[in-house]
């Protein structure tokens, strides 16, 4: 399955183009899928895209409430969306930022290129491609880390279309089966993009595991929905 670009004008001061790469769709079942595409950012646009969100986000630490207990999540957290846009997870309330002028871009480009995914891959539209908002997670090193969860929060809809963006250092990303606990691993590229679609988030969770390796940085870009 080859993307399409269509009209991908950056109405941000980095110029975020794609390059060509053939992307593929793993069935997840019941019903969910994966899609992958390994280079949906240019290296240099990508390159300069993290530069830009380690200087200009506003980085927070935020807790967690864990099996009773009140913990630091271990990253750095930025939320930005639409006005009013309130995401609460886990017992904590994220209210969203104004846009960065870059991460609005990018989110024209995304809602515009997923949209004419969806329409050659489902025969009756399933999902909207509106992403009013993306939590943006900071790992400094293999000790930062997100633990098994699942995205499924009812302010996201029945069958939420998760997008997420890597940028810097590759990271496993790993999913599980609930049923099963069958898993699938994936080592997502500088710059590029996965789509979470159907019902996956009812039946897998995933995670990013902590590693003992040396490893730099890494900025996770996943964007939603919020509907309450």
């Amino acid at each position: 399955m080859s993307p399409v670009w269509t009209d991908l004008v950056s109405e941000s001061r980095i110029d975020i183009e794609s390059n060509l790469n053939e992307g593929f769709v793993k069935a997840l079942p019941p019903a969910g899928q994966v899609f992958y595409w390994p280079e949906w950012i240019e290296r240099t646009a990508a390159d300069e895209l993290f530069r830009v969100l380690c200087d200009q986000v506003d980085w927070q630490s935020r807790s967690i409430r864990m099996f009773g207990r009140v913990l630091k999540q271990p990253r750095l957290i930025g939320f930005q969306g639409d006005d009013g846009v309130c995401y609460r997870y886990s017992g904590g309330d994220y209210i969203a930022q104004p846009w960065h002028p870059d991460l609005l871009a990018l989110r024209s480009r995304l809602k515009r290129f997923v949209s004419s995914q969806l329409d050659r891959v489902e025969k009756k539209p399933q999902h909207t491609a509106q992403f009013n908002s993306v939590l943006i997670n900071r790992y400094r090193d293999g000790r930062d880390s997100m633990g098994w969860h699942a995205d499924d929060e009812k302010a996201l809809g029945r069958n939420p279309l998760i997008a997420s963006i890597s940028l810097g250092a590759e990271r496993r990303f790993v999913l599980r089966a609930l049923a099963d606990k069958q898993r699938y691993e994936m080592l997502p590229k500088h710059g590029s993009l996965i789509l979470m679609a159907g019902d996956l988030q009812h039946h897998w969770q995933h995670e990013l595991p902590k590693t003992q390796k040396k490893i730099q940085e890494r900025i996770n870009l996943t964007f939603r929905t919020v509907t309450e």
